[in-house]
């Protein structure tokens, strides 16, 4: 098995145009010429935005209404436990700004655990994130977008759980191609939905 050696650049390096050598010059923020390979910028503030808004706003919103609905009794009272959740949803986003102004770094949670509490709780909390967390919400996501997908050709049917979970497996499967394929690809994905 032949291991990458400087003369010999990554698969990845060469698909997102990085130079053989990572002597590549980079100007910094104070002006200064700093040596380096750096990761370069390019989504625009709608990207950004649609960034923001796809992470705040999951696919809970489309699932939980009914729920919410029939356990608080009445329409009114289910507008008031949906703008309580908005206020705590709103204190948390705070938070999160107010901890990226205090740290400017890159790495988000990650950072902010390790400025905190050091990094093995960070490490510990990164690698939950990736192997846990985040793949049960893709697929939540996935499964939520194959429900409402069958729904209108079934016509009031219980789809089959097989067809559902083949359909979500099959989203998110090509979710994850197209992030990783291309960035302006993800960014009009995400800008679309």
């Amino acid at each position: 098995m032949r291991v990458p050696t400087e003369s010999t650049p990554l698969l990845a390096d060469r698909l997102c145009g990085v130079p053989a050598n990572d002597n590549a010059v980079v100007v910094g923020d104070s002006g200064s010429r700093e040596s380096g390979t750096v990761l370069r910028r390019k989504i625009s503030l709608l990207n950004a935005v649609s960034l923001i808004v796809g992470s705040i706003i999951g696919s809970g919103v489309f699932v939980s209404p009914t729920g919410v609905l029939r356990n608080a009794g009445s329409p009114g009272m289910s507008l008031v436990v949906w703008a309580g959740c908005g206020a705590l949803s709103l204190v948390g986003a705070i938070c999160y700004a107010e901890l990226g102004t205090m740290i400017p770094k890159s790495g988000g949670d990650y950072t902010y655990i390790s400025e905190a509490f050091g990094s093995l709780p960070a490490f510990v909390c990164g690698w939950v994130f990736m192997l846990v967390i985040q793949p049960a919400a893709n697929a939540i996501g996935g499964l939520t977008f194959a429900k409402y997908l069958l729904a209108p050709l079934l016509h009031g049917c219980n789809p089959p759980q097989h067809a559902e979970q083949l359909i979500a497996a099959a989203v998110v499967c090509f979710l994850t191609f197209i992030n990783c394929y291309n960035v302006k690809w993800a960014t009009f994905v995400q800008d679309s939905l």
